[in-house]
């Protein structure tokens, strides 16, 4: 449907005729993702396609927050620490010990004989050099901010002027496999941060040329870049091959992977479904009620931890006005949570009550009080109390080239048969990095849809990862001095209890200034095709490439 037509809302039927419209046939047609070919079809021998999106960015690790640039990431770089397949914790990749006896001071040793796809060793430099230079203002790295914690950060990326430094005073090396690290406060989430590929190392080869780097990367991961076969061709895929000197435990069981890109989910579902292409991470919302009847063994269901919801942009006038939280407020009020998900999903999801994802330590189920409640009533006096829809217009940008034009529709029309109105409809973008570019770059005047998927399992990643001010994810430009008190001493507990009654505190604090509109949690609906096997997915949501094995 286009995001321009307007249907009235009637709980499930309209929901149901959208889902079952949405594409041209019963099932064709990521962190959201995009493509454009690719497929099992001229693949060399051992190797499988997945389901993905066209980088934002240059595929560099500071430069990435997107699923596109994080699964080429996921492929070809590896940390300290990764994440287990099956619970989400960390394990360690590269570190050797990290210890600390306060959270604020960290001694970091790796394992040696690690290399970079060019043979270069991997050192304890390799990661020194490459958090300062991806924490460096003039670097301009969109995932700056996660450096942020360590101490030397202000000089280095300055709120304003240029940077007094090139090097952040906590970053010491001690030997060749040996550094530590001094941050600016306890931070006891700090270990299980570091498998976060922002704090992946870098080869001296990037330096001489980060632009040309980003586009052919060397990595230190399972995959490297395979340019014989393509590499990065732009809209279209990415491949690599298997890392035959790869030191790490999880070594790839595949000869290759091609992330493969396509117009819509739906295509790439007809795909996957027609043998054309091996993995998809997502289940398109027209074919959630017949996937696992068309793909039987292949089709795959897991828990995940990720909301969906609406963001708003509150750097613009109009929307960050005092007393526009009123109409936040109001506006969350009038979606029916619990019917969306229902007739669009089958009810596999939840109606969100938090802005935590479940399993995630301090989830509630009343943390956001009466504001994720259905309610047209005081969802209308609401907004009347806070001076109206700004313009009386309610856009909800999405990107059309992913599975979220039935749902953000399907948002506005409860949001319109709530308010007897027709004041909200979808604003398409044509792909996701089109989107994304407008939304990180604080272009956006209406609300857009946005995901979160954990990159670790702490409330940090979801809370101060996303609402601290200034923090890399934070496209609204919230920012609330109670907020980020509460946070940073949430982050500072050594008391794990402690930490989430701050944290609650924190969000009580959110459920008044509504940066975003928490809808529902996701699980993992996927699936693959007849010619692989062992295909898993991570709590996060995320393909475990390296496991994936082809018949």
């Amino acid at each position: 449907m286009r995001g321009t037509t307007r249907v009235k809302w009637v709980v499930g039927v309209a929901v149901l005729g959208l889902a079952a419209t949405a594409c041209g046939s019963s099932s064709d047609d990521k962190k959201d993702d995009k493509g454009g070919g690719g497929g099992s079809n001229g693949l060399p021998a051992g190797y499988y396609s997945a389901y993905s999106t066209d980088p934002q960015n240059g595929i560099q690790p500071a430069n990435s927050n997107e699923t596109g640039g994080f699964y080429a990431l996921q492929l070809m770089f590896r940390g300290l620490y990764t994440y287990d397949s099956k619970t989400g914790q960390p394990v360690p990749a590269m570190a050797q010990s990290v210890d600390s006896t306060d959270s604020t001071n960290y001694t970091v040793k790796i394992k040696p004989g690690w290399t970079f796809h060019n043979g270069e060793p991997v050192t304890a430099k390799s990661y020194v050099d490459a958090w300062n230079w991806g924490a460096l203002s003039t670097s301009k790295q969109i995932n700056a901010s996660w450096f942020s914690l360590i101490e030397g950060y202000d000089a280095v990326h300055p709120k304003d002027g240029a940077p007094t430094a090139k090097e952040m005073t906590g970053l010491k090396l001690v030997d060749d496999n040996t550094f530590t690290i001094k941050l600016t406060q306890p931070v006891s989430s700090f270990k299980s941060r570091l498998g976060y590929v922002v704090y992946a190392p870098l080869p001296q080869e990037f330096y001489k040329d980060p632009e040309k780097y980003g586009n052919a990367p060397i990595g230190n991961g399972p995959f490297q870049l395979d340019t014989a076969n393509g590499g990065w061709d732009h809209k279209k895929s990415i491949t690599v091959k298997r890392y035959d000197k790869y030191a790490g435990d999880d070594k790839a069981k595949s000869a290759g992977v091609r992330l493969s890109v396509y117009t819509t989910y739906d295509a790439g579902y007809t795909a996957l479904r027609d043998n054309k292409l091996d993995v998809i991470d997502q289940i398109p919302t027209s074919a959630v009620g017949s996937y696992k009847k068309d793909l039987g063994e292949r089709a795959i269901e897991a828990p995940q931890f990720s909301i969906q919801k609406i963001a708003f942009p509150l750097y613009d006038a109009a929307w960050g006005a005092p007393g526009k939280e009123k109409v936040r407020q109001g506006i969350s009020m009038a979606i029916d949570r619990a019917s969306i998900v229902k007739a669009l999903y089958k009810g596999a999801e939840q109606p969100a009550t938090d802005w935590l994802a479940p399993n995630i330590p301090g989830y509630s189920k009343d943390i956001t009080g009466d504001l994720t409640k259905y309610d047209p009533v005081k969802a209308k006096q609401l907004i009347e109390a806070g001076g109206g829809i700004p313009g009386g217009k309610f856009t909800i940008a999405t990107n059309a080239d992913g599975p979220h034009k039935e749902w953000v529709t399907a948002v506005c029309n409860s949001i319109n048969e709530s308010l007897k109105t027709q004041a909200c409809e979808p604003k398409l973008y044509p792909e996701f990095s089109v989107a994304r570019k407008d939304i990180s770059g604080h272009k956006m005047t209406g609300a857009y849809r946005t995901g979160w998927k954990a990159d670790y399992p702490f409330p940090d990643n979801f809370l101060a990862d996303v609402y601290f001010t200034g923090a890399a994810s934070n496209d609204s430009g919230y920012s609330s001095p109670a907020f980020d008190d509460l946070a940073k001493r949430a982050m500072a507990a050594s008391d794990q209890t402690e930490g989430v009654n701050l944290w609650k505190q924190a969000e009580q604090q959110m459920a008044k200034d509504v940066p975003s509109i928490p809808l529902w949690y996701y699980v993992t609906k996927a699936g693959s095709s007849t010619k692989v096997s062992n295909v898993q997915f991570d709590p996060y949501g995320n393909p475990v490439f390296t496991e994936v094995t082809v018949k």
